[in-house]
C-alpha cells in the first residue's frame, strides 16, 4: 500500500473531525478548513491509488512471458500430440492450395 493513500486517508478523516468541530461550535472558517482538508485528503489516497495500479500493472507486464517463441515452446512441450496434429493439418493445407483443382 503506498503512503500516499495512507496519508490521504489519515488527512480526509482529520477534515471530517475538523469539520464536525466547526459544525458543532458553528466556526464557518473551521468547518471550511475541515472540508478543504478532506478534498486534500481525497486527492492524495487517489494519486497513492494511481500510483499502486500503476505498480500492479508493471508486476503484471513483468510476469508475462519474454518472447512469443517462449510461449510457443511451452504449448508444444506441454501439449505434444496436439502440435503434431496442427502441423499436420498445416501441411495438408499447404499441399492441396498448391494443387490444381
Amino acid at each position: 500500500m503506498d503512503e500516499n493513500r495512507v496519508g490521504g486517508a489519515a488527512k480526509n478523516f482529520a477534515g471530517k473531525v475538523e469539520e464536525g468541530f466547526g459544525r458543532a461550535t458553528g466556526d464557518a472558517k473551521t468547518r471550511m478548513q475541515g472540508q478543504a482538508k478532506q478534498a486534500e485528503g481525497s486527492i492524495q489516497e487517489l494519486y497513492g491509488q494511481a500510483v499502486d495500479s500503476a505498480e500492479d500493472a508493471i508486476d503484471a507486464v513483468r510476469q508475462m512471458p519474454a518472447s512469443v517463441d517462449d510461449t510457443i515452446r511451452h504449448y508444444i512441450e506441454s501439449n505434444p500430440y496436439a502440435t503434431a496434429a496442427i502441423a499436420l493439418g498445416v501441411g495438408w493445407l499447404i499441399g492441396r492450395a498448391h494443387r490444381p483443382f
